[in-house]
């Protein structure tokens, strides 16, 4: 993690609002008692505070706040605190109308909910900067202040009048003239040619959307405001306290789908933050998916947050229990808690946060999960299972200087390709599912404990045995470029369907690929067959036959060697999976969607020819069973967990100590309970 952020212990707390509670001390009195029992040393403040910070125009009330500072510094924690730009008060929407966002439609918001500011808006610039420096000036210099929280959850866009002279702005600036601009957009299609940059407007779903690099742009535009609105919040912080670590907290996407957050290129973002923090809400124990799946998806979201800086990371906001959105709100099973929680710190992150510290009485909150609910007491099973979660990381001290198993393994992911695939006019809109295309190619590594990295088009390839590049629809000739020189050098690359059509202005490839993307396949693409729902074909590998569903790329064979074939239709018997040499490496193309099945089977075969499996003193039989590892020079963590409802077993081959139950294992079996969790340490002496 950054050297700004120099931890003494794993974080234990989250988001707590002690101004929600003013008018009742006694309640904030034995807050502070509970989390003391409960391993809490951590707190978030301030997040939404803004009118308890500023209850009008320039009169600044921070008594309160001063006060649980003091608390928090007698306890020895340390605080987070916010900036509190994500819900104005209203005194500031009623005088500044400027403020609050235009929708698509032209119509201003009224003022309500949060997060519903224009981030152009000079006003709210100015504003947000003027309570920011007091914050600095006033804890800037407090012993217990560990890292600034950057307003909350940023996301959303806004159509002012404002927001539109910036886009136009942007746009001159990438495209220097109104011909480069109608040459990248196609305008000729449909008599859309621009004729002047007021002509220059944001896309809409209620009226054009016929460039699509006009849509493209705009997110990408939308991407930009937001990291400059950030920037402008973060200027006085950086001058006033420029040893304080700076983080915002970055969002998952909703189940079903678990699918990374899709309005803002968190890649880009990331490079604005010292820390990579993320809200982590898997919504355990659903009907429609095991444990072990949901289990798969959590750590796919963990690693590609972990990717984002190829480092260690905070997990700012989690449930104790349940939360309120979720379609369904259920329950945590008994041990589920402590399982997510650890394997949040297995794949790298050094803390365990909560959304919330204590339940709000009222609003669209108050039946979110808390470590103190409205019973206001420790008889709570939320609250025990908090306090297991804060022993075990007192236990886990030793691991709190190492980092995640470096990755031989790297999925390519990139913001532009998943925004200009689904806005694609092609193939099928229900079954495009690019995340969950990356789900599929990640499963057997999950699977089988190889640990994955995500990447994106702009990271150096050369440090991964193997990258996996799925349905990369738009690629830049850089990128084309990239992969042949990877493989070339000795590196092994999976392609698949759906892959090289656009280049990076949404325009279509002419006369085939890019040389550099033919050369790396040793294949030529002709088209893709779109399957309908209950249509299949079959890929024959291996003398096996799998399915094969929605997708089939027709190419041609140049260079590469065909080992798959297709089982029927018109184009039965021609080449479905290839394998071509390159310089000194290899890239397989998979033209076809299939099940995990073939997946498994196909990464089964390469992991042991590229020898993706390092040794480790614990085998398991079970793809329910994950076991991650954090390590340093000195010492290894192994974090066996079960993502199922029965007991699991592994086998100890090598000593190795018990960290959560404090005894050294020589060799042998050893039980896993029902969602549980087991830590072994290893001495590092080679």
């Amino acid at each position: 993690m950054t050297d700004k952020l120099r931890l003494s212990h794993f974080l234990h707390g989250g988001d707590y609002n002690p101004d929600q509670w003013l008018d009742h001390p006694e309640v904030i009195d034995k807050d502070f008692k509970l989390f003391k029992e409960a391993k809490i040393n951590t707190v978030s403040l301030g997040i939404f505070a803004w009118s308890k910070l500023e209850p009008e125009e320039g009169v600044f009330d921070f008594e309160w706040l001063d006060n649980i500072f003091d608390r928090v510094e007698e306890q020895g924690g340390n605080i987070i605190l916010a900036t509190p730009s994500g819900a104005k008060p209203r005194w500031l929407a009623e005088k500044y109308p400027e403020v609050l966002r235009v929708n698509e439609k032209n119509e201003r918001n009224i003022f309500g909910e949060r997060h519903n500011h224009c981030y152009t808006s000079p006003i709210y610039r100015e504003k947000v900067q003027e309570i920011n420096t007091k914050l600095a000036e006033r804890y800037g210099k407090r012993k217990s202040l560990l890292m600034w929280h950057i307003s909350n959850e940023y996301g959303g866009q806004c159509f002012c009048d404002l927001c539109q002279e910036k886009f136009r702005t942007w746009m001159k600036n990438k495209y220097k003239s109104l011909d480069n601009l109608n040459k990248a957009y196609w305008s000729s299609f449909w008599s859309h040619t621009y004729t002047s940059w007021d002509q220059v407007h944001s896309p809409s779903t209620l009226g054009d959307s016929t460039f699509l690099g006009l849509n493209l742009d705009w997110k990408r535009f939308v991407t930009e405001r937001t990291i400059d609105f950030f920037e402008v919040e973060i200027k006085p912080l950086r001058k006033l306290t420029p040893e304080i670590p700076i983080t915002t907290n970055f969002m998952g996407g909703n189940p079903p789908d678990s699918h990374v957050f899709y309005d803002l290129d968190y890649q880009e973002f990331a490079k604005h933050v010292d820390v990579v923090s993320w809200d982590s809400y898997p919504n355990w124990g659903n009907d429609y998916e095991s444990t072990a799946q949901l289990g798969m998806k959590t750590a796919l979201m963990n690693d590609m947050m972990r990717s984002l800086k190829h480092d260690n990371y905070l997990i700012m906001e989690s449930t104790p229990s349940q939360v309120n959105w979720h379609p369904f709100n259920r329950s945590k099973r008994p041990g589920m808690h402590e399982m997510g929680s650890l394997q949040q710190v297995a794949h790298g992150a050094d803390s365990a946060l909560y959304f919330q510290l204590h339940q709000s009485r009222g609003a669209s909150e108050m039946y979110h999960g808390a470590v103190i609910t409205h019973t206001m007491n420790d008889k709570t099973r939320a609250f025990h299972d908090v306090t297991t979660v804060g022993k075990d990381l007192e236990k886990l001290q030793g691991a709190l200087s190492t980092k995640h198993q470096p990755a031989k393994v790297a999925i390519v992911f990139d913001y532009d390709n998943m925004w200009a695939l689904d806005d694609s006019r092609n193939y099928a809109d229900s079954t495009k599912k690019y995340w969950r295309t990356i789900q599929q190619h990640y499963q057997y590594f999950w699977e089988h404990d190889v640990p994955v990295e995500f990447v994106s088009v702009k990271d150096d390839l050369t440090p991964y045995t193997l990258v996996i590049d799925p349905m990369h629809f738009m690629m830049a000739p850089e990128f084309s470029t990239k992969l042949h020189d990877y493989v070339e050098q000795g590196g092994h690359l999976v392609g698949t369907y759906i892959t090289g059509m656009v280049d990076k202005q949404f325009l279509a490839y002419l006369h085939g690929w890019p040389k550099t993307l033919h050369e790396t396949y040793g294949i030529e693409f002709t088209e893709t067959d779109t399957l309908y729902p209950k249509q299949h074909n079959q890929l024959i590998y291996n003398s096996k036959k799998f399915v094969v569903s929605d997708y089939c790329d027709l190419f041609t064979v140049d260079t590469a060697e065909e080992i798959g074939q297709y089982g029927s239709d018109f184009y039965a018997g021609t080449s479905a999976l290839t394998k071509n040499k390159l310089g000194s490496g290899t890239a397989f193309y998979i033209g076809c969607r299939t099940d995990t099945d073939f997946l498994a089977d196909f990464y089964g075969q390469l992991t042991i020819q590229l020898g993706l499996i390092d040794s480790k003193p614990i085998t398991k039989d079970s793809n329910k069973v994950s076991v991650q590892v954090r390590r340093n020079d000195k010492s290894n963590y192994y974090f066996a967990m079960n993502f199922s409802h029965v007991e699991s077993a592994i086998v100890v081959n090598e000593p190795v100590y018990d960290v959560l139950n404090g005894h050294m294992i020589d060799r042998g079996p050893q039980k896993i309970s029902p969602y549980g969790v087991n830590v072994y340490r290893e001495d590092n002496t080679k």
